[in-house]
């Protein structure tokens, strides 16, 4: 039997740390019944890929500020920390729920965890409604036309552009109702989300973030950067990118607000930009169809891949050790700020598994743990596509030049010189090759290679010529045993 309607809905915040643009929310508004806002930290449910520590600093802030946000309509947000089905039917039963909304996630996990409680919270009486909040379009809704998914990106964007999208909701907050403090809330900071150790004292002067932070990003990005994004998305000393994922990751912004702010611009980036909200959409969409994608190659055959596991040379990358400055520079970018350049990602990931042959997978723990913006879905689409064995991916036997990127992406060495210091007074020509430049020039800089900067811990030649001879070895074996 179901509850008086005149008891509370739950409102179950998940990814979705924002009012405006938020369905679950509208929802709950527009029932004209009392409002319990909650947060459930359910860790377990997220299987091997729990908050990395960036994204629990990111996650501590967000959640600060959504409690700001809410308490200024007058509600007070529950913080809850457990298993999210048995602390979901205890708010029910102390507060008399007769409905919980939410927003939907895509993750499997989540999705089998999302079904179970439904079926039985709905079994028991109480209304149960999910909503999007996060995608332009839900992966279910886009099929070929012999009903089978995508696996490349051209069509299946070409597709989406002809569909209408879902509209952003205006919930009227000022009519939102609130429950009274009859329900134990946990303290946020007994959470321990931010780190221990002050590694992360420059993600401070790296990010704001809140809603008002990332609404002041994507203004700026739209009026100063979009109208170049084509070009300048690339090029790594320059702000040409809108840096607006980790609000996306987090939901304190949504791809709806972020399409129709870019819309408003008839610019050459415009396009461009857009379709790399539609990479983000398809990264969600292949782990959906695809719900391996996080572990295992989409392409099977690349189950067997020769890597050739060592943990000193990842050691190396991890700590930007490398002797290459570029890939240094972009993980010392990483370990500092939360984030890195979104070309210096494709560099790094290549250096690791190509010239170091080290398997995708630790990557992708790696950037998972260390990113800000660490969404599941694209973290391993862009590790499967930069290892060749994702959807549309590219070839294993295209190797980064690390050498050449950097003249071509950092010609003035402005971005080395921001994150390998010790190799900031080199001259352009030597600044992403420190290991051929002169004595004398090395001494005038004062630099001791393999003391104060080590030597590359490979040689970009001997490493690319290593990747495609496995490459090769790889592919004659599944000739001779098909």
């Amino acid at each position: 039997m179901k509850k008086d309607r005149s008891t509370p809905v739950i409102l179950w915040f998940r990814q979705d740390l924002r009012l405006e643009d938020n369905p679950a929310l509208q929802a709950a508004i527009q029932s004209g019944k009392p409002i319990l806002p909650v947060y459930i930290l359910d860790e377990a449910a997220e299987g091997s890929w729990t908050f990395g520590e960036a994204s629990r600093w990111w996650l501590h802030h967000a959640l600060t500020d959504l409690r700001l946000q809410l308490k200024g309509l007058g509600g007070e947000l529950v913080f809850q920390r457990g298993k999210s089905l048995e602390l979901l039917q205890n708010l029910v039963s102390k507060s008399g729920a007769y409905a919980l909304y939410w927003n939907r996630r895509y993750e499997p996990l989540i999705i089998k965890r999302d079904k179970r409680i439904k079926t039985i919270l709905s079994d028991s009486g109480i209304e149960v409604r999910s909503f999007n909040a996060s995608l332009l379009h839900e992966p279910h809704t886009v099929l070929k036309k012999d009903n089978t998914p995508f696996k490349v990106f051209t069509p299946y964007w070409k597709h989406c552009l002809k569909m209408e999208k879902t509209r952003m909701v205006s919930a009227l907050l000022k009519k939102a109702q609130f429950v009274g403090g009859a329900v134990r809330s946990e303290n946020l900071d007994s959470w321990n989300l931010l780190p221990t150790i002050p590694w992360d004292k420059e993600f401070y002067d790296s990010w704001k973030p809140t809603v008002a932070g990332g609404s002041k990003l994507l203004k700026q990005f739209t009026r100063r950067q979009l109208a170049r994004y084509g070009d300048g998305r690339n090029m790594l000393a320059e702000d040409g990118t809108s840096r607006l994922s980790p609000y996306l990751h987090f939901g304190q912004l949504g791809p709806r607000q972020i399409w129709d702010e870019v819309s408003k611009y008839d610019t050459p980036g415009n396009y461009r930009y857009l379709a790399e909200i539609g990479w983000r959409e398809f990264s969600f969409y292949l782990l959906y169809h695809f719900p391996h994608l996080d572990l295992k190659p989409l392409r099977s055959e690349f189950e067997d891949f020769p890597w050739e596991k060592d943990e000193q040379l990842f050691d190396a990358w991890s700590k930007g050790r490398t002797g290459f400055p570029l890939v240094d520079a972009g993980m010392r970018q990483l370990w500092q700020t939360g984030w890195m350049h979104n070309r210096a990602r494709m560099i790094t990931a290549s250096f690791l598994v190509k010239h170091l042959l080290q398997p995708w997978q630790d990557g992708a723990y790696w950037f998972w743990d260390t990113l800000v913006d660490s969404d599941l879905a694209s973290n391993s689409q862009g590790w499967q596509w930069t290892a060749g064995c994702g959807a549309d991916a590219s070839p294993y036997f295209r190797v980064f030049n690390p050498i050449l990127q950097g003249k071509k992406l950092d010609p003035d060495g402005i971005y080395v010189r921001r994150w390998v210091p010790e190799i900031g007074r080199l001259s352009n020509r030597f600044i992403h090759q420190p290991s051929k430049a002169p004595e004398t020039e090395l001494d005038s800089a004062g630099i001791r290679l393999g003391i104060d900067y080590p030597f590359p811990i490979i040689d970009h030649s001997a490493g690319r010529s290593r990747a495609l001879k496995a490459f090769e070895l790889f592919q004659a074996v599944k000739k001779t045993s098909a």
